[in-house]
């Protein structure tokens, strides 16, 4: 193994001498920005999304603009999603088996169609409840009320994301169940994985992201609506297992993200900033 400090091989033998798996060590880890970079981009944030927000009140109404704000939310943060423990093994464990070619390819699709099914049942669950208990809950509340409120914890959770603030992050701090693969076959774990990860609440919250999703669901007071935004999210959480679907190996994408696992919490935080900022500015401009 290397030792050589900060330094990250990748061109380490991918068999020992046994024939037996390894990946080489990584010793050279994402490293968080300075504060005083961390508040400027923060402050772009910002400055983006009130810009943003003033644009789209010239172009659509505030019903439209806000829905589009949302959705943009939405995709984004279900593809951030990915930057976690269960992203990781998710993209790990759903492979084709054996060497790629259009053959295993072929043989592994149905796994990423019981997946993405899995995720559409999780949608349309959790979906359902949050609509239900949104109209129950919060039926009278006018629309811009809701929406200033999540565009305000919307920012707040981009600060948060960015070190300067701490936000309550509820979750279950659980994994999808590894001991799957040897249970069932692949498109049953895949459609497991699908449902658990399309629950969103059942495994590890990477993105607080999701936090506002729920809450838009929530005030949406609809069951199709609720069941819409969530479905979006779920959207972007498992596109990226399509990567599979490229001659990519498995040790490559898991080093990507290592590499970029800050910058995808940062690029959360920007985010959530620019887009709560666009809200206000055209709930409030």
């Amino acid at each position: 193994m290397n030792s050589s400090p900060g330094a990250a091989r990748y061109d380490e033998p991918a068999y020992q001498d046994d024939g037996t798996a390894c990946i080489p060590d990584q010793q050279r880890f994402a490293q968080s920005q300075s504060a005083a970079a961390r508040s400027l981009w923060m402050l772009l944030a910002a400055v983006a999304g009130v810009a943003a927000g003033s644009a789209l009140a010239t172009q659509f109404p505030v019903g439209g603009s806000l829905t589009l704000i949302l959705a943009v939310l939405a995709l984004v943060g279900g593809l951030l999603s990915t930057w976690s423990p269960c992203g990781y093994s998710s993209l790990s464990l759903l492979r084709p088996a054996g060497r790629y070619s259009a053959a295993s390819v072929l043989r592994w699709t149905p796994t990423f169609i019981a997946h993405a099914i899995g995720y559409a049942v999780g949608a349309l669950v959790l979906g359902s409840m949050l609509g239900l208990a949104g109209g129950i809950a919060l039926g009278a509340l006018p629309l811009e009320y809701s929406a200033i409120g999540l565009a305000v914890l919307a920012i707040a959770y981009g600060v948060h994301q960015f070190g300067f603030l701490k936000m309550p992050y509820p979750q279950r701090r659980a994994q999808v169940p590894h001991d799957a693969r040897f249970r069932f076959r692949p498109s049953v774990i895949g459609l497991l994985y699908g449902y658990a990860l399309g629950m969103n609440y059942l495994t590890y919250v990477q993105t607080p992201m999701l936090y506002i999703v729920t809450g838009a669901a929530l005030a949406s007071g609809s069951v199709g609506s609720a069941i819409a935004i969530i479905a979006l999210f779920n959207v972007g959480r498992c596109l990226p297992v399509a990567i599979n679907f490229l001659p990519v190996t498995d040790q490559g994408v898991q080093a990507w993200l290592a590499r970029w696992q800050e910058r995808a919490v940062e690029v959360d935080g920007f985010v959530l900033i620019a887009l709560g900022s666009a809200a206000l500015a055209l709930l409030l401009g």
